[in-house]
């Protein structure tokens, strides 16, 4: 495995941070919209100067007893984008997640903007693939998609640069966006009070989420970061999304500096093996995996989503 400290991708991510912390271009602004039900984070970045924007990872509603979707929390960005008069370049996904839909079909509807995702989402699709024993009319090539991108690539959101950073270990296909001096990383770490993502999904791997850390750790540490859930560390009364590197750096209780991989790999196997399975994982991940469009109806015109059975 190459040094992920050195890599040419990750010096290209901390080149942008530098730019912007030092005002050679424009900050981001940042808006998030918290999901309770989900835990999760939704967030509309964009550049000040030319209204550009990109959301990132955002919520469908779903009520999994009813089987009913609906759109409050996509409706409520969809304001708010309008409302600053921002034109959606991009709706971003960091990964394909387990525990909630992805709105990005619904809003790129409404907003416009090109749905993207990390190239190893075709490894996800191969696999949930085969485990909800989808026919060949499900592609397996991520074309679901308007745009698949690879570690190490860049593009603009209005006239701040971004770079995408490659941080498997909590699924293969995970990626974290550097827009300015804004990072981006989905799943990968949580706060600093709660630790990081677990790695016992299929392809997930405890010593290739650690060294995906360290490699968000080696930006400058001024970068803010802003996570993608929050689930209230003990003793703490509010949900938080926002941090900074040095912040991870320095006190995350997983990965600050100092612990060890060996240390860190048994910890996250440990705690893994205490953890049940996320409530909507089942509809998620057959949703997510094909951007966030739904099955084809069956012959009766409704939609379906499988839940294959154990023991039985």
């Amino acid at each position: 495995m190459q040094d992920v400290m050195t890599d040419e991708a990750l010096e290209a991510a901390s080149r942008v941070v530098e730019k912007t912390l030092l005002g050679d271009a424009a900050s981001p602004v940042v808006k998030t919209f918290f999901d309770e039900a989900t835990f999760t984070a939704t967030h509309v970045v964009h550049d000040p100067k030319t209204r550009q924007a990109a959301i990132i990872d955002s919520v469908l509603d779903y009520d999994p007893a009813a089987g009913e979707i609906s759109h409050k929390s996509a409706d409520e960005v969809i304001e708010y984008v309008r409302g600053e008069g921002l034109e959606v370049a991009w709706l971003l996904e960091t990964h394909a997640h387990a525990d909630h839909l992805s709105a990005a079909p619904y809003l790129q509807d409404q907003l416009g903007g090109k749905i993207a995702i990390g190239q190893d989402i075709t490894k996800v699709q191969h696999t949930f693939g085969s485990l909800f024993n989808e026919d060949t009319s499900f592609a397996r090539n991520g074309s679901q998609f308007d745009a698949l991108f690879s570690d190490g690539d860049n593009f603009n959101i209005g006239e701040i640069d971004v770079v995408v950073l490659h941080v498997p270990g909590h699924t293969p296909a995970d990626l974290a966006y550097v827009v300015g001096d804004a990072v981006f990383p989905g799943d990968t770490i949580f706060m600093p009070d709660f630790g990081t993502a677990r790695a016992d999904f299929p392809g997930g791997d405890a010593q290739e989420l650690f060294r995906s850390i360290r490699r968000l750790l080696a930006l400058p540490g001024n970068a803010r970061l802003f996570l993608c859930h929050d689930y209230k560390a003990p003793g703490r009364d509010d949900y938080a999304w926002e941090t900074t590197i040095r912040e991870e750096r320095e006190n995350n209780i997983h990965v600050k500096e100092g612990v060890a991989e060996a240390d860190f790999v048994a910890m996250r196997k440990a705690r893994d093996a205490t953890l049940g399975m996320p409530r909507l994982i089942m509809p998620s991940i057959q949703i997510n995996m094909r951007a966030g469009h739904f099955p084809e109806p069956e012959d009766n015109g409704t939609r379906y989503i499988k839940i294959p059975l154990k023991g039985v």
